[in-house]
């Protein structure tokens, strides 16, 4: 009887493991892992063979989810390439043309590490995905295993491996965005580095120097540099452009453009995801939750596995005053990408408005680890420790920002927002703030400070004036609330309930401002007075049409209390 031997070919079909591969493709991934798995054996496939397929199980392992699975597969797929190596080794090249092919369409095994590597990150395993890279030789590695090991230093807080790994990206991809956005955290050690004599391209040079200008507290510079590169034709339009550019806004406290500019990269690109936590934020900031609740739902829809729609649905959480929620999901979010400083920051946040201060200062603390930049994340550690009454701690730490960041309006006003915590230092509180509204006369945080400073003094026309001043090319909520405020101090009632109205109507959900409209209410004014005296005066006359009159008005004052208590 004739016995004809099983070969790769019977079981594949006519085509080479590769092509099947292919072809197979339009199943399941998991059938293709099982399927081809059931008939590896050592009698049917060749050792060049079994490593192919090793390396497919592996891929449909990882398609599925099974990350440790993956892991045990892809090192039994390396296992097997080493014997392979050693049987060339020992049996050169007979010469037949049919493996010469065979041999250059296997996987590399650089690759493979590469996915050994993205296994461990997405089981949270860095340092065993630093272990795997570091294997593969400098001169063999591609950018994106330059990448991966670049940002994977960076989480771990290794600043030198990181930004020479980002060397590396940049010295095979100059033009690389994501590299360049990388050194961001690290400039001080990116410029110690000489990196500028490998970024002599041109529009490299021009994000470099951007990034110069931006730590250098250059803000207007930075602005402007960007803004000259987005109107250039090959980038215009550019997503992460825009982004960049918002992000900046954002960071010098321009929120207004900064909402602009995510607005605008998200008409060019629907299914950004990008940004889209630092974006809904702003929007929540400014009470618009009903738009944030909206882009929480679409980035749901486009991906729950990124931290930004969880920190959306936070924030819209947290400026609803729901903040055991807020820190449910700013938890989430971190447990996604615990390199989301949004998220760290929002759960910070939420903690100290519960009252767990000491938790709070850890995340805070994290977040400016992650990003020693921002100063929002200094805010939130600051505002920790003046709630724990550890003035002397924010004195420090604002002290070391001023020095470090320099003297612009944002520094300046966090320092002074310390001072005015301590009676000794209320004088040197005004200079600052003087200082601050000098470079940004718009600058709200400033004016919200000096007007908190001018009526600790009951300078109240001086308040009037600053206010105005600032609202005449801005609205803003608190503005118009403090306004009222001042207004209400200098008797004048109408004027002061225009503003509350105001301030309701940017931010429906803002308590102080329905606090200052009831409390109007309550109190009477000296006009009040006059008018329930000339209604004793027409009681007493007796005069019908007089009293008909002021039935009417009672009437009218009636609507306007019963209006103000739906507010």
């Amino acid at each position: 009887m004739l016995r004809i031997e099983p070969t790769a070919s019977h079981v594949l079909g006519k085509h080479s493991p590769e092509l099947q591969l292919q072809s197979s493709l339009n199943f399941p991934y998991n059938c293709v892992s099982r399927g081809v798995l059931s008939l590896f054996s050592s009698e049917l496939f060749s050792p060049s063979q079994k490593y192919q397929l090793l390396v497919y199980h592996s891929d449909s392992l990882f398609h599925d989810k099974e990350y440790r699975n993956a892991v045990s597969k892809y090192a039994m797929a390396l296992q097997q390439k080493k014997a392979l190596s050693k049987t060339s080794k020992v049996r050169p090249s007979t010469g037949n043309s049919a493996s010469t092919p065979q041999s250059q369409c296997l996987p590399s095994e650089i690759e493979v590490k590469y996915k050994m590597a993205e296994c461990y990150t997405m089981l949270k395993q860095d340092k065993d995905a630093i272990a795997i890279l570091d294997g593969i030789p400098s001169r063999q590695r591609t950018p994106k295993i330059n990448m991966m090991l670049a940002n994977l230093y960076r989480k771990a807080g290794q600043e030198r491996p990181s930004v020479t790994s980002y060397k590396e990206v940049l010295r095979q991809c100059p033009l690389a965005l994501d590299a360049i956005l990388g050194t961001v955290n690290f400039l001080p050690v990116f410029l110690e580095c000489q990196l500028s004599k490998i970024v002599a391209k041109i529009f490299f040079f021009f994000f470099f120097f951007f990034f110069f200008f931006f730590f250098s507290i250059y803000n207007s510079r930075a602005i402007n540099t960007i803004c000259s590169l987005e109107k250039k034709s090959l980038l215009r339009d550019n997503v992460d452009l825009l982004g960049s550019l918002a992000d900046l806004y954002f960071r010098v406290g321009d929120n207004k453009n900064s909402v602009l500019k995510f607005e605008q990269a998200q008409m060019l690109d629907p299914y950004l995801i990008k940004g889209m936590d630092v974006y809904g934020y702003l929007l929540a900031r400014e009470g618009r939750l009903e738009d944030v609740e909206n882009l929480g739902c679409r980035l749901f829809n486009i991906s729950d596995q990124h931290a930004e729609p969880w920190v959306v649905s936070g924030c819209h959480s947290f400026y609803s005053k729901r903040y055991s929620r807020a820190l449910y999901l700013g938890a989430k979010a971190i447990q996604l990408n615990s390199n989301s400083v949004q998220a760290l920051l929002l759960k910070g946040a939420a903690l100290r408005n519960m009252g767990r201060v000491q938790e709070a200062i850890i995340h805070f603390r994290e977040a400016i680890r992650l990003s020693p930049c921002r100063l929002d994340c200094y805010e939130g550690l600051i505002e920790c420790y003046l709630t724990s009454n550890s003035i002397r701690e924010a004195m420090v730490m604002a002290n070391n920002v001023y020095k470090t960041l320099g003297a612009n309006a944002q520094t300046l006003t966090l320092l002074a927002t310390v001072c005015l915590e301590d009676p000794v230092t209320q004088e040197k509180a005004k200079t600052l703030l003087d200082k601050a509204l000098t470079q940004r006369p718009d600058y709200i945080k400033a004016v919200v400070k000096k007007a908190e400073l001018l009526s600790r003094e009951q300078k109240y026309e001086d308040g009037i004036a600053l206010l105005r001043n600032a609202l005449a090319n801005q609205s803003d909520c608190v503005l118009h609330r403090i306004l009222g405020d001042f207004l209400v101090a200098v008797n004048e009632y109408q004027e002061a309930m225009d503003q509350y109205s105001i301030a309701l109507s940017l931010d429906p959900n803002d308590q102080k401002s329905l606090e200052g409209m009831q409390k109007m209410e309550k109190e009477e004014s000296p006009t009040d007075a006059t008018q329930e005296e000339d209604v004793d005066d027409m009681e007493g006359s007796g005069e019908e049409g007089d009293l008909e009159g002021s039935d009417s008005e009672a009437a009218q004052w009636a609507d306007q209390e019963q209006w103000f208590g739906m507010q």
